[in-house]
């Protein structure tokens, strides 16, 4: 009984870091407007998902968590290679990384 009211606390923790985290990461993408900072944040909210994924998966005592983190930081990582080579591109052809600025693609 006493290891089952420790876990649960421990997984309240967990799960509370990574909804603080992943907030924190929604509020900077959405109200910031540098290309490298949105790209920051959204990293900031995957690793906020892997937290939750990771406590969960030890909660359970199953390892499906650890496994779809594995996944999250293998999209984060080709994700981090693109978008840092895009961000390079579009800085060399106008110098600004205001996302304002480029928002002509839209059209």
């Amino acid at each position: 009984m006493m290891l089952e009211a420790m876990s649960q606390v421990a997984l309240s923790h967990y799960l509370l870091t990574s909804s603080l985290l992943f907030v924190i990461g929604l509020v900077g993408f959405v109200t910031r407007r540098n290309m490298i900072v949105m790209f920051l944040c959204t990293e900031l909210m995957f690793q906020a998902a892997g937290i939750a994924m990771i406590a969960f998966g030890r909660y359970h005592f199953d390892v499906s968590g650890q496994v779809f983190v594995i996944f999250i930081l293998t999209v984060a990582a080709a994700e981090a290679a693109l978008a840092l080579a895009l961000v390079v591109l579009l800085y060399r052809r106008k110098e600004t990384l205001n996302a304002e600025d480029w928002a002509e693609l839209h059209e």
